[in-house]
């Protein structure tokens, strides 16, 4: 077990940067990162990005220095390397190809589905995001699919669900001032403005079944007759299921997008939201959803609960 550190030689924003990875497990990774000062922003699903100025401090608390090969062998055998398919540049094409896909053989005009499709990437990809970005908007849209291949019914209007996915967090503050709900309202606002313009033919139907679908995300919390709701619901929290290290990697995205908020609130307020969701007689509505995701998505939560309790106690 060990937290390793590259030589730093990969440029951005006027200096060149380390990796910063463990071998071992994300825990240990984010252990080490928090003992010794690195934002939660630093963090990049299975590495910390670390300025040249910190290195030879980072290797004096404890990491070791090996090069950059060494570094990625020892990442790919640990199992905690992320793919690059599930980063954020390489979400962002098969997204676009997706978004047309969904309006191809309709009357809508090439030019306002391209329109409305760079508005949402755009938004989607706004600098503050960390996970609520690209890669998390494909994988509900992959969820989606999943669900519908294994028999799930997506409802009287199937392409609102995708279309639901598309703009469930199109608007994204992190501001927990503006209260439970509040970015989820204004996304589905954002729905009935924008999915209403002529150009995308799409109908009045259409249009208010996809903002409904969005404000469920809200709570997830799906009537037991709503299909639909149910479907979209399980595809958002589909990242509750994965294997843990995965798991550990999407919380470390969530606080990254929340490293405004100091870590005793933090702490408090996960807290709060894992009680929540471990409180329901079920997290999944579909069946497929179920028996994909529920088992290891509570092995999830009552670990990491878990691990709050003793800083909040």
């Amino acid at each position: 077990m060990a937290v390793l550190i590259d030589p730093p030689r990969w440029p951005a924003h006027g200096t060149v940067f380390s990796h910063l990875v463990s071998d071992a497990s994300l825990e240990e990774l984010h252990g080490f990162a928090a003992a010794h000062g690195l934002s939660p922003r630093a963090f990049d699903l299975d590495h910390y990005d670390v300025p040249a100025h910190r290195h030879a401090e980072l290797v004096a608390a404890g990491a070791l220095a090996v090069d950059g090969g060494e570094l990625v062998r020892r990442l790919i055998r640990s199992g905690l390397r992320v793919p690059a398919r599930r980063r954020d540049g390489r979400a962002e094409p098969v997204l676009r190809r997706r978004w047309a896909r969904l309006f191809a053989g309709t009357d809508a005009s090439p030019d306002a589905v391209t329109a409305a499709g760079a508005e949402l990437l755009g938004r989607w990809s706004e600098p503050h995001r960390r996970y609520h970005a690209p890669a998390h908007l494909l994988a509900v849209l992959q969820a989606v699919d999943l669900l519908s291949a294994a028999g799930e019914d997506l409802g009287p209007h199937p392409l609102a669900v995708p279309l639901a996915a598309w703009l469930h967090d199109a608007v994204y503050t992190a501001d927990p001032a503006r209260g439970p709900g509040a970015d989820e309202e204004d996304s589905a606002r954002l729905a009935e403005r924008l999915l209403a313009a002529p150009g995308l033919a799409l109908g009045d139907d259409v249009v208010a079944e996809t903002a409904r679908l969005v404000r469920l995300t809200a709570e997830h919390r799906p009537a037991p007759d709503d299909a639909a709701g149910a479907v979209l619901c399980d595809a958002d929290l589909e990242v509750l299921g994965r294997a843990p290290h995965d798991y550990e990697a999407y919380v470390a995205l969530v606080r990254a997008d929340f490293a405004h908020i100091p870590d005793e609130a933090w702490r408090t307020g996960r807290a709060a939201v894992l009680e929540r969701l471990l409180g329901a007689d079920r997290l999944y509505a579909t069946a497929a959803g179920r028996a994909r995701w529920e088992d290891p998505a509570r092995a999830n939560l009552e670990r990491e609960l878990a691990a709050h309790r003793p800083a909040l106690s």
